[in-house]
């Protein structure tokens, strides 16, 4: 009987938890009023100080995925208030401490972990916002998040923050400086916040303060508020970043005589100095003398055998950062890079109210001058220049926006580039977005036909320009619109691209034009949610490319099929069906199939592969003629966390093309990269990449009509030593070796060796 008595306050428990369950309610936009705080806070991961009683509490998170605005199955708490200097964030999040993935990375590298983070619309015009998480011990991963939804993770801040585990979980403890944000010149500030939790387990759950609506395709417009911060300052007005940089490049010479040695050359320092003072809260000037804009990490090696069009490089370099969201259009118009070594610098940016603007200034001592056509891209040095960009976005409504953009580069031997145009989106309905834009280009080539060798015999627009850089001027233009629809179950949209022939984009990156594009794309989205199968979705790509002759020059169908299983594996699979005109040769019959699969079902083990096998036109210059080969393209990736601190990530990348008459091989590239870290604290780590290149291609010699094979390898060791206070504030020494061979008969060895080492303080006046 007292057993029977006992179960009835269990059932009663148990029925109470499930009505819980059944009504909870998620909280949209929801609000949290913060009061000022006072005394000294140590950021330490605990919450010993007083202040901490009286901070604004935010809780009851909604689940974003995959249970879209249910109950999480663990709780999650924040404490929020600020002072007159910082905003200071609290988390406490419940967990099994033994199933909690958190691993000691380099900052921005913790992104597989479990992380809680806040999120910053500080305009709440919905254009951009702040990203700011934090691992469970503490480790810092800043992004810039777009109003497209795009994430860029190069945004770099100084924060503070430490995280602990404990015995009910994990707590964070965050302090972000104002001095580090933009935001509006008025006496009280209301923000767009959400606060965030990403739970890694067999789903990757994720967890919002703010509940989202998957209807609403704008995930910024969806936050919460911050309401009750007054009186507060930027801070710091003066940054003075002073660089150090000391450098030995060795390398393989040849004498007189043919015999090869390795020459030793004296090391070489130079001193650099960026200075960027705030205005106000919301605008930032910076200039930088002798810029050093290396990078600690040389790029990622890219198989371009069979691509004639240039490759694309993400930008890394800390002084373009600001303002960068302003600069992402539809077409490249702003590609940093193409300011490739500055002497000097400068920069503006700002916003105000929901006017942003930006403008960059650049003197550059070895300018590229890169030249698109319709079938390639061609390159040539350009010697010194200089570089204006302007920038201007105003925002209205909830997410709309109209914009101006205006480049010009001038070489000093002659020659310029100018581009200028507009730009604007408009969402209708929530659910339906237009966006356009539209440019016009002036060249001036310069009057030198050295500069661009072995051009003058080529033209392009039909024979009515050289290629050659002899003083011609032309204008051009570039259009683009595009109309979207976007639902929780389905979407779609359709845009049309426009380059003509003489459309160039000196300060942009473009890597074809005479082009005129029709893309369309729709896709059915199901969410069953169970065991095995958490969503698929079947999508399907359509597009038809002509040339300014009204030649179709290209057009494609691509059915794909997308599936989202347990344990986080993704698996994707298409057919391409398409057909083409390269260079006056028609290829009707290209198939092609795809496949890839990548996932992290442990907090050890990441993976990523892809294989694409079928058809592909051979574009090599040094070949006959244009044929369609019969190849493959794969790609594979591991990331091994086999410590907290040590981790380990093999890829490997294969193109490979045969003749389909004869079985030739037509070329065979492909890259082994690996790269080992070890993170000795927060700050101090260890690193080593290793690139390995392979390369055999079929030449054919036009005088004989005979075929040769050049096979050539390369080795790249890389090791770095880095002490990272902050982003800014670092110390690092390292080198690079390259060791290769020309052909199978050649000596593998080494030809340069580089020693680097540099030291860069970040004073804040």
């Amino acid at each position: 009987m007292a057993r029977r008595l006992l179960l009835i306050p269990i059932l009663l428990i148990l029925f109470a938890a499930s009505q819980a369950d059944d009504n909870f309610t998620p909280h949209f936009k929801p609000s949290l009023a913060l009061s000022r705080c006072s005394g000294q806070m140590t950021i330490d991961g605990q919450f010993h100080e007083p202040a901490w009683q009286t901070a604004a509490v935010a809780g009851e998170f909604a689940e974003k995925e995959p249970n879209n605005n249910g109950r999480p199955p663990v709780n999650t708490r924040v404490l929020v208030m600020y002072d007159e200097k910082k905003l200071y964030v609290g988390f406490i999040c419940q967990d099994n401490p033994a199933a909690i993935r958190a691993s000691l990375r380099d900052r921005d590298d913790i992104f597989e972990d479990d992380y809680v983070g806040i999120m910053l619309d500080t305009y709440g015009d919905g254009a951009w916002g702040y990203e700011l998480f934090v691992n469970p011990l503490g480790i810092q991963g800043d992004l810039r998040l777009m109003g497209s939804g795009n994430e860029d993770i190069s945004l770099d801040l100084i924060w503070d923050s430490k995280g602990l585990v404990t015995d009910s979980g994990y707590q964070v403890e965050v302090a972000i400086p104002f001095s580090s944000l933009h935001f509006p010149d008025r006496s009280e500030q209301t923000w767009r916040v959400d606060f965030w939790r990403d739970h890694q387990r067999d789903v990757r759950r994720q967890y919002s303060w703010a509940a989202i609506d998957r209807k609403d395709p704008c995930f910024l417009c969806q936050w919460g508020s911050l309401t009750g911060i007054t009186g507060i300052k930027p801070g710091s007005r003066l940054e003075l970043l002073p660089t150090v940089i000391a450098s030995k490049t060795d390398y393989l010479v040849e004498d007189e005589s043919g015999a090869k040695r390795f020459q030793l050359n004296d090391p070489k320092a130079a001193v650099s100095l960026n200075a960027k003072y705030s205005v106000t809260t919301n605008a930032t000037a910076e200039v930088a003398f002798n810029p050093d804009f290396s990078q600690v990490e040389s790029d990622a090696t890219q198989i371009d055998v069979n691509s004639p069009y240039a490759l694309y490089y993400d930008e890394r370099r800390p002084f373009f950062q600001e303002g960068r969201d302003l600069f992402n259009m539809n077409i490249n118009t702003v590609y940093t890079r193409s300011i490739n070594d500055p002497e000097i610098a400068g920069k503006f940016a700002g916003t105000f109210n929901r006017t942003s603007v930006a403008y960059l200034v650049a003197r550059d001592d070895h300018t590229p001058l890169m030249v698109p056509l319709g079938d390639r891209t061609e390159f040539w040095p350009g010697g010194k220049s200089v570089s204006n960009i302007f920038r201007l976005r105003q925002t209205f409504l909830a997410n709309s926006s109209v914009g101006a953009v205006a480049t010009d580069r001038r070489l000093d031997d002659g020659g310029s580039g100018s581009v200028v145009g507009g730009d604007a989106k408009l969402w209708l309905l929530k659910n339906i977005a237009l966006t356009g834009q539209l440019l016009a280009s002036h060249t001036e080539e310069p009057n030198n036909p050295s500069l661009s060798d072995g051009a003058d015999s080529l033209t392009f627009e039909r024979g009515r320009h050289t290629l050659a850089f002899d003083g011609e001027k032309y204008w051009g233009y570039a259009a683009y619109a595009r109309a979207e629809y976007s639902r929780s179950r389905s979407g779609g949209w359709v845009s049309y691209t426009a380059k003509s022939p003489t459309y160039r984009s000196d300060n942009g990156f473009i890597e074809r034009n005479d082009t005129r594009e029709l893309d369309m794309f729709g896709n059915l989205f199901f969410r069953p949610n169970n065991k095995i199968l958490l969503t698929w979705e079947p999508n399907l790509m359509a597009g038809r490319v002509w040339d300014f002759s009204g030649r179709r020059i290209d057009e494609w169908l691509v059915p794909q099929l997308e599936l989202q299983f347990t344990q986080q594996i993704f698996i994707w699979t298409n057919y391409l069906v398409s057909r083409e005109l390269f260079r006056q040769h028609y290829f009707p019959g290209i198939r092609r199939f795809e496949i890839g699969i990548d996932g992290r079902p442990t907090g050890w083990l990441g993976f990523d592969a892809e294989l694409s096998h079928g058809h592909f036109v051979a574009r090599s210059p040094y070949l006959k003629e244009p044929v369609l080969g019969h190849g493959s393209d794969l790609s594979a990736f591991v990331d091994l966390k086999l410590t907290r601190r040590l981790s380990i990530s093999p890829q490997f990348f294969l193109s490979s093309l045969s003749h389909p008459d004869t079985a030739m091989n037509l070329f065979t590239e492909y890259v082994i990269r690996g790269r080992m870290t070890y993170q000795f604290t927060r700050e101090w780590f260890l690193r080593v990449v290793v690139d390995y290149v392979h390369g055999d291609q079929a030449i054919y010699d036009p005088s004989d009509g005979s075929w040769s094979r050049y096979v050539e390898s390369g080795l790249r060791i890389e090791p770095l030593l880095s002490y990272k206070l902050n982003p800014f504030t670092i110390f690092y020494i390292g080198s690079s070796a390259d060791f290769g061979q020309s052909s199978p008969e050649d000596i593998f060895r080494r030809y340069n060796q580089h020693y680097f080492a540099k030291l860069q303080y970040l004073f804040r006046v």
